[in-house]
């Protein structure tokens, strides 16, 4: 409390040698000595000039506080520039992923998918019709896997009222038979074909569409072989797909061969075995000398097209990607196809994107601020869009169906959904993939990468090889890989590959702040200028005025608090103040007692109490306060004159 009153003491010591102790003395002070043309005006001039420059000044400050609005607003909008700039530089090889476009070999796969394959074609041959059908009507089907998810005919002549028919007749008349039913009154042109996807036992039902039979079989059965696969160790799928010395024929990075000990082995779900290189996770990455196709890699690839899975894969070739060291491949989402029985030479170019971070966008370093657990760290890549929102639908998957889909990686402690242990599966997941608020609470949740790096692709493709060479090429290549005289490959198996960079000009596409910290002080000065010449000492003027302010405000209401406390201390006493004789006696005389003042109206609600005792002050004790004679006096005034 000390503190307190020293620093109002100090205020108000300042305030004495200022503007002094009131409001209109305070605004006098400060319109006569600011720096600021408008409110001088207003003190010097006269009554008809003081009232225009009172109305210019206020119109100007709103107008000056209009314009700092509209600066502020769009410096916290956080807009970004984007600048472009090329440079010049021996870069680093990127990374090349490949995969076939089968993910298994189907001479090892087959067991699984025989009763599934017999379904197909037995599903076929219904949607063919009976006259086209060569299914024989006597073979017996495993309908297990059909009854979990069926396809359908739907009958839409009539549009207000659809019939749904099943491709199979027993599922109708209840027969124990497994077997097509003939002569069926619908086919593929007709009606069209549909999954129907069903929950809790059959009650709850939903039909996904499609436009043409072949996009509803296809679909259906990958969805049965996903199934079957989902049920299948890791270790038995990669010993399914193809091997990386079957795979790769030849291989040659820049005047440096390599063969398939160069790359790095992952398992794609819809691409089987993948083979990478210049990975960059155990060896440093490899650049490149100079750009064009004599410093690129080249590739020749045997597909095995032969041994391609009859109904799961309906493309032949070689599916590739390039992108970043140490970064997962995304190839069915960002990879292109290669030709089978082509040459393909790709020429690349580099683009690098920086973002501007917060508060400037929400893009994210390595993803440590992003609150959806990333299943692809588990390859030791670096952070992705793409690894994000694919982590966040499995991450949903699992909370709205119970087990995770076959195509993402898996949290720990749980399983891939199949019909056997999760029934209702397929029905959850399809209504999750076209779930709206699904896809908008992931992207909502997932950041971009701050840097990121693209490459863009030049692609040209020729035949290869030609026919005038195919003889000589074919039977060194098998030689090479089978030990054997005879020819062993073929032209609709075999892929050449070129990628190369165009040349090593690289561009940088860079976010920059649009509005900085120095655009705003120069806009907001500027305003203020101009409309009223006025400066950063004249906002320091008026900063110093609004603290008089407070100080005559804390003053005041100091002042109006201690006039308030003396009037309650006041009315403790119920008559007038004892007076200078009373106070004398009560001094001298311990026994006297002051008479009782005239009680008010308000002294009955207190009958009991007592009048509070009168202080014993004693009366000043000085000389000049006794009578002596006037004699005494006079000799005394002598002696001292003397």
């Amino acid at each position: 409390m000390i503190h307190v009153k020293k620093y109002l003491l100090k205020g108000l010591h300042r305030l004495q040698k200022g503007p002094g102790y009131t409001y209109k003395e305070l605004l006098v002070w400060y319109c006569d000595n600011t720096n600021t043309h408008g409110p001088k005006r207003i003190i010097c001039e006269g009554p008809k000039k003081k009232a225009m420059w009172f109305v210019l000044t206020l119109l100007f400050t709103s107008l000056v506080c209009w314009q700092w609005g509209l600066f502020i607003k769009t410096y916290l909008n956080w807009e970004v520039s984007v600048s472009l700039s090329i440079g010049f530089k021996t870069m680093d090889f990127p990374a090349v992923t490949i995969c076939n476009a089968s993910p298994f070999q189907y001479s090892k796969v087959q067991h699984l998918l025989k009763d599934l394959d017999e379904l197909m074609e037995a599903v076929l041959g219904r949607i063919l019709g009976p006259e086209l059908s060569q299914v024989n009507a006597t073979r017996t089907l495993n309908l297990s896997i059909w009854h979990h998810t069926p396809l359908v005919f739907i009958n839409e002549q009539n549009p207000h009222h659809p019939v749904v028919l099943d491709l199979f007749e027993d599922n109708f008349n209840g027969s124990a038979s497994g077997s097509p039913a003939p002569g069926r009154p619908c086919s593929a042109h007709r009606c069209k074909v549909a999954m129907r996807l069903c929950s809790h036992n059959g009650t709850t039902c939903t039909f996904r569409n499609f436009s043409s039979a072949t996009q509803a079989v296809t679909e259906w059965y990958t969805l049965q072989a996903t199934n079957i696969f989902a049920q299948v160790p890791n270790q038995e799928l990669v010993a399914m797909g193809y091997p990386a010395e079957r795979l790769i024929l030849a291989c040659l990075f820049g005047a440096e061969p390599c063969n398939y000990r160069n790359f790095t082995p992952i398992f794609h779900p819809d691409y089987g075995n993948c083979y990478i290189f210049n990975w960059g996770m155990t060896e440093k990455a490899l650049p490149s000398a100079n750009p064009g196709t004599e410093f690129g890699l080249k590739l020749i690839l045997d597909m095995g097209q032969e041994d391609y899975v009859p109904f799961l894969t309906s493309t032949a070739g070689a599916r590739l990607m390039l992108h970043e060291q140490r970064s997962y491949p995304f190839i069915k989402e960002e990879g292109i196809y290669a030709m089978a029985g082509m040459e393909t030479s790709i020429g690349v170019l580099v683009d690098k994107l920086q973002r501007k971070g917060k508060p400037y966008s929400q893009c994210t370093k390595n993803g440590s601020d992003v609150p959806i657990q990333n299943l692809y760290s588990s390859y030791n890549t670096t952070y992705s869009i793409q690894a994000c929102i694919r982590s966040c639908f499995q991450e949903h998957m699992i909370r709205e169906c119970g087990c995770g889909h076959y195509l993402y990686p898996l949290p720990h402690k749980r399983k891939y959904c199949n019909n056997q242990e999760f029934p209702d599966w397929a029905h959850c997941y399809s209504a999750l993939r076209i779930s709206m608020a699904q896809r908008e609470a992931c992207i909502y949740a997932c950041k971009e990468s701050c840097n990121d790096t693209q490459y863009k692709m030049t692609i040209s493709m020729a035949v290869w090889p030609s026919e005038a060479s195919e003889d000589w090429i074919f039977h060194v290549l098998s030689q090479e890989r089978d030990q054997s005289s005879n020819i062993t490959l073929s032209r609709k198996g075999i892929v050449k590959l070129n990628i190369y960079f165009q040349e090593f000009n690289y561009r940088t596409i860079e976010e920059s702040a649009a509005n900085n910290i120095v655009w705003l002080l120069s806009n907001l000065g500027g305003q203020f200028g101009f409309w009223m010449g006025g400066s950063v000492l004249c906002l320091i003027e008026f900063g110093e005025i609004i603290i008089d302010f407070v100080w005559i405000t804390i003053i005041k209401l100091v002042a109006l608090a201690k006039s308030v406390r003396q009037k309650r201390a006041q009315a403790r006493y119920e008559g007038p103040p004892p007076t200078v004789a009373e106070l004398v006696e009560a001094h001298t005389n311990f026994g006297f007692q002051p008479d009782s003042a005239t009680p008010g109206p308000d002294t009955g609600a207190y009958p009991h109490e007592q009048n509070p005792p009168i202080p014993g002050t004693p009366p000043p004790n000085y000389d000049s306060l006794r009578l002596q004679p006037l004699d005494v006096i006079e000799s005394d005034s002598e002696g001292d004159a003397i």
